[in-house]
Formats: structure tokens, C-alpha cells, sequence
């Protein structure tokens, strides 16, 4: 049979069988996160364009070639979220979260969107389940977050992980770093791919962030952060290591570790892993304490990181996650015996048991083979017989053994078995 239609190259349909994998995921994180004070945040699938283009950073990959951008009907340019970030700031200015001052905690989870080459690991439509935290500048809080996250892949079971970190720096130091950086890469500028050409002059921090083989040569022996930090940055950084080490958190200093967005300052990060190809971070983040000022709300420290549920569901082991199964099958033979169970159905499924029957008029024989494979404890066999009596037939499907039940007391019996 020819397939008429197929989903658009670089998304993809995420099947039964697999979704419970990415509830469980799910469930985990609401379940580690709300441990540790946070709370769920929802945020709209798009935003006005500036949103993303004022806080990714207009040099970035993100916005030059891979936002989904369209014009609405009054000649708003609107973007598909590319990230989860930009939003949550979005929000947290416009609903006054700050007010009162506090320490503010939320996460989110959901699809992001970029148009870009679809390859291992990397999808145009792509799941993240993301954290912020708003109102602290304490390192503590930093070696927290990064702990909370370690410990969620910890509960999924996640292994071979590395933890690589670096400081990006802060309005002091940074400039006095990319001046000394630009006079490094001066001479080495024809090495540059076309893009870190490109971004030579207006953002050359993030050549560290290219996979090009001539950039990585032109930056191997170049100057990094640690040179030129300040003290203010310098302190909070070995205050983040330390207090990392004392959750028993091993790490790697990679100084030259920028991520791919321009909001960050001080703390940045990545989780990568050992059994992925290049697209190796399952997830990322770091220190953003200019970004709420530059949304017009006040100046408030904020750290967040984002987790790609694509990749990290491709590291999980294929187990038997918890799937949602009917509980009880319902068979019949004649009209009559149908009409009761239409009722029974109902009543069972009030009581919060997941029933299923057959609705093709089979036989019996196949009916018990599709509560079979439905996976199901118990059959109840209802036919005129059993209705004329007021009994039906209890089955227990795995130990092959059935007994006569009352149907007035179905609901009470069947209760109890699945307790």
C-alpha cells in the first residue's frame, strides 16, 4: 500500500509503546523538581519575535537561519519558540513574579521548534523539560540546580554522564577577555568558517561554539576567561565548584564551554554523554542576571538549564514502563447480555477501573483472546444464561481458573481483586 501522507521530515510521531517512556520522564521531573520548590509554569507555543531575538542574541545560530518566523493578520512577526527561557522571563515580567521580592522556582516542559538540518539526535520539532529560578545570585543556588538535574538522570537511570562547567564572565571582565581574544584571532581570521567570519567582530566568543574542524585549530591555543576574571566572578565560580564537590558531584572545567546563547553570564554548563555522537548534550544552562532587566522588569539574578527529552530518551534502557492497560475485559455472548454490559462498563469505569470490551460481536473464543493480549487480569464472561440467573463468570486470565460471581455484586468483587 503506497502511504499518502508522512510527517514532514525532521518531526516525528512519537507511538505508544514509546510515550510511556517520555511520561515516566515526565512524571520524574515533577516529581524531583517539586522536591526541591518548584512549580510548573505553561507558556505559549509562540511569541512575539523580539522575545527571542532581544534575549537569544542576534548573532546566534538560533536567530539568523533556524526560527520559525511568520507574519499574523495585523503584521505582528511571530515566532515559533526556538527555547523556553526567553518565555518564562516573558512571564515572570509581566505578571509582576518579583513582587513580592522572593526566590521564584518554575519549570516547564513541552516542544520548541528550529529550522534546522535534520540529523541524529536533532529534530526541527524537539522536546525540552526546562527550570528557572529567579531572585538569587548565591552560588549555592547554582551547585543546587546542577545537583537537582544529576539527580533527575539519576532516577532514569542515566549513566556515563559528564558534567562540564566554565564562567563565561560578567560586564567587568568579559569585554577585557573578548578584546584579547580578538587580537589572538586577528591573524588566524581566514581559518574561520564563513559564520565565525561573520561573527568575528560582533560576538567572537561564540567561535568556541562551532563543530568546524578549521575553527577548533584556529581557537586551540587561544587566551580564556579564567585570564581576565574578576574577582566578583572568580569567587563565584570557585564558590559553585565547591559547593558541587560537596554534593558529590564530579566535574570538568572546560573553559572554553560558551553555549549558543548570548544571555549568559557567569555560570555556564553542559551535560553531555559518552554513548552519543557529535549531538552529545542532553542538557544545559547556566547564570542569566542581565536578561529580567533587559525584559523591563528589575534587576534580579536568575540561573535556569534545559533538558532535550529526545536525546535523553534515546540514552534510556527499553523496560517495561508503566503502561496504561485495561484492567478488566468484559465479554459477552447475545444482544442482551451486550446491553448489560454497556451498563456495567460505565459503572465500573466511575469507580476508576480501565474496562475494554469487545464491540465487533465476536465470538467468544475471540474475545478471550483479545483480553488476552490486552494484558488483562481478569475477563468477566456475561451471556443470557448468566443474565437470567443474575450470575456472570469471573476469570482469572493468568492462573487459568474462573469462578460464578453475583452481577449485582460485580462492582464490589471486582474491586477488591484489584486491590
Amino acid at each position: 500500500m503506497t502511504i499518502k501522507y508522512q510527517a514532514i521530515k525532521g518531526v516525528k510521531d512519537i507511538l505508544p509503546g514509546e510515550t510511556e517512556k517520555w511520561q515516566f520522564m515526565e512524571m520524574t521531573a515533577r516529581e524531583v523538581f517539586e522536591c526541591y520548590g518548584f512549580s510548573e509554569i505553561r507558556i505559549p507555543i509562540f511569541e512575539k519575535t523580539v522575545v527571542f531575538t532581544r534575549s537569544i542574541g542576534e548573532t546566534t545560530d538560533i536567530v539568523e537561519k533556524e526560527m520559525y518566523t511568520f507574519t499574523n493578520g495585523s503584521g505582528d512577526s511571530l515566532t515559533l519558540r526556538p527555547e523556553g527561557t526567553a518565555s518564562v522571563v516573558r512571564a515572570y515580567v509581566e505578571h509582576n513574579l518579583y513582587n513580592p521580592p522572593s526566590v521564584v522556582k518554575l519549570y516547564y516542559m513541552g516542544p520548541m521548534f528550529r529550522c534546522e538540518r535534520p540529523q541524529a539526535g536533532r529534530y526541527r520539532q524537539f522536546y525540552q523539560i526546562g527550570a528557572e529560578v529567579f531572585g538569587t545570585e548565591n552560588p549555592e543556588m547554582d551547585a543546587e540546580s546542577i545537583g537537582m538535574l544529576i539527580r533527575y538522570f539519576e532516577r532514569l537511570g542515566l549513566k556515563d554522564l559528564e558534567l562540564q562547567i566554565n564562567s563565561l564572565g560578567c560586564d567587568e571582565c568579559r569585554p577585557k577577555f573578548r578584546k584579547a581574544l580578538l587580537e589572538f584571532l586577528k591573524d588566524r581570521k581566514n581559518m574561520l568558517c564563513e559564520d565565525c567570519q561573520r561573527r568575528f567582530e560582533r560576538n567572537p566568543l561564540r567561535i568556541f561554539d562551532c563543530k568546524s574542524a578549521n575553527c577548533h585549530e584556529a581557537t586551540k591555543e587561544s587566551p580564556t576567561i579564567e585570564s581576565y576574571m574578576c574577582e566578583n566572578c572568580k569567587s563565584h565560580f570557585d564558590s559553585t565548584l565547591r559547593y558541587l564537590d560537596k554534593l558529590n558531584i564530579p566535574h570538568t572545567e572546560n573553559p572554553k564551554l560558551v553555549r549558543g546563547l548570548d544571555y549568559y553570564t557567569k555560570t555556564a554548563f553542559e551535560i553531555v554523554s559518552k554513548k552519543l555522537g557529535a549531538q552529545n548534550t542532553i542538557a544545559g544552562g547556566g547564570r542569566y542576571d542581565k536578561l529580567i532587566e533587559e525584559f523591563g522588569g528589575p534587576p534580579t539574578p536568575a540561573f535556569g538549564f534545559a533538558i532535550g527529552i529526545d536525546r535523553t530518551a534515546s540514552l534510556m534502557e527499553d523496560k517495561n514502563y508503566i503502561r496504561i492497560s485495561p484492567q478488566i475485559f468484559i465479554a459477552t455472548v447475545g444482544e442482551k447480555a451486550g446491553e448489560k454490559a454497556f451498563e456495567l462498563i460505565d459503572t465500573l469505569r466511575l469507580k476508576g477501573i480501565r474496562v475494554e470490551r469487545d464491540y465487533e460481536n465476536s465470538s467468544l473464543k475471540s474475545q478471550l483472546r483479545k483480553a488476552d493480549r490486552a494484558g488483562v487480569k481478569y475477563t468477566i464472561i456475561i451471556g443470557e444464561d448468566e443474565i437470567n440467573k443474575g450470575r456472570a463468570i469471573l476469570r482469572d486470565m493468568p492462573a487459568s481458573q474462573q469462578e460464578e460471581i453475583e452481577i449485582l455484586r460485580i462492582e464490589e468483587i471486582v474491586s477488591q481483586k484489584l486491590r
